[in-house]
């Protein structure tokens, strides 16, 4: 058994985890709401990601081979669609881009279309009202539009 995987996977999360600590530490607002900043919530994060990926390389579970064939494509397609994801956030919008996308990933693990296509709006409006009114948080709605007005 090899535990290469799951070492190389590691030290790549630890790498995440410090580039994530080192952004969260340039957060720099003028003010802030709360004693705590907004510093915290994403060094935290880092922090336990950065545990966690030393215990992963310590820890290895058993060795499996790498993918390959369909498995490996829709691991790489789950990729880009996520990297596309992130360019197109702030130029087409939440409701959009999370309608596509989690409408894309729920076709990729063969939920079947027609399921896909209603989950994907249901998914974006769902979210979008959660965390717009429950959590005031506020999301773009596209450059497309904010153009327009």
């Amino acid at each position: 058994m090899s535990y290469a995987a799951d070492r190389v996977l590691s030290l790549l999360l630890l790498g995440l985890a410090a580039f994530i600590a080192v952004q969260a530490h340039q957060l720099d607002v003028p003010f802030s709401y709360d004693p705590v900043g907004p510093k915290a919530f994403p060094m935290l994060l880092a922090g336990i990601l950065a545990f966690l990926s030393v215990i992963l390389f310590f820890r290895p579970g058993p060795g499996q081979s790498w993918p390959t064939g369909a498995l490996l494509l829709r691991l790489v397609s789950v990729l880009v669609l996520l990297g596309l994801y992130a360019w197109f956030f702030t130029s087409a919008g939440y409701l959009i881009t999370t309608a596509v996308t989690v409408a894309v990933l729920a076709w990729l693990f063969e939920a079947g279309t027609v399921k896909a296509l209603i989950t994907g709006p249901l998914m974006s409006i769902g979210s979008y009202l959660l965390f717009t009114y429950a959590l005031g948080i506020t999301l773009p709605w596209g450059d497309w539009l904010t153009s327009v007005a």
